[in-house]
């Protein structure tokens, strides 16, 4: 187990200092994006994007067909170096990429963008409402879009702006 762990820190810190980091001391410098808004991204450096393919018109054909997400969410091989790079540009001193989720702001599921920078961000999968928190978030959000109860726009401007607030702004929670 700790050798698989010295290989990611190992790995983790190659791909930061081909990122242009420097880790010294267990942490990454050079931090362009805050944590200070955690649990969310800072919006500056994450803003959320969506998907031009899905609207409102479109919705029966793409997020509210059972496995469309799969059909386009990136592949790891795109999302992790992306993470890495990012888990720098946040400053994050726990560079190990399994504490954090690459996560889309605007989720896949409401139509968020799937490979846009300023969609994605390293989620800590750890603190009061880690990454796994967002999730039932999410599903509440995509079946009331898809049953009509909230828009699409409404469902995705609420979860971009603040996720933990996010049902309550729709009048779901």
């Amino acid at each position: 187990m700790r050798s698989i762990r010295r290989i990611a820190s190992a790995t983790t810190a190659l791909a930061l200092a081909t990122a242009g980091l420097v880790l010294t001391t267990g942490s990454a410098h050079a931090a362009t994006c805050s944590q200070s808004r955690l649990p969310l991204p800072d919006r500056a450096c994450t803003p959320g994007a969506f998907n031009p393919d899905v609207t409102q018109a479109t919705i029966g054909s793409t997020i509210c067909v059972p496995g469309w997400t799969k059909t386009v969410r990136p592949p790891v091989s795109y999302t992790t170096p992306l993470k890495i790079k990012q888990i720098g540009a946040y400053g994050y001193t726990d560079t190990a990429t399994a504490d954090y989720e690459e996560d889309h702001l605007v989720p896949l599921e409401l139509g968020g963008a799937p490979r846009d920078p300023k969609n994605l961000w390293p989620e800590p999968r750890y603190g009061q409402q880690p990454a796994a928190s967002k999730d039932s978030v999410e599903n509440k959000l995509k079946t009331a879009v898809c049953d009509g109860t909230v828009t699409l726009d409404a469902a995705r401007n609420a979860i971009a702006t603040d996720w933990t607030t996010a049902l309550a702004k729709v009048g779901l929670g």
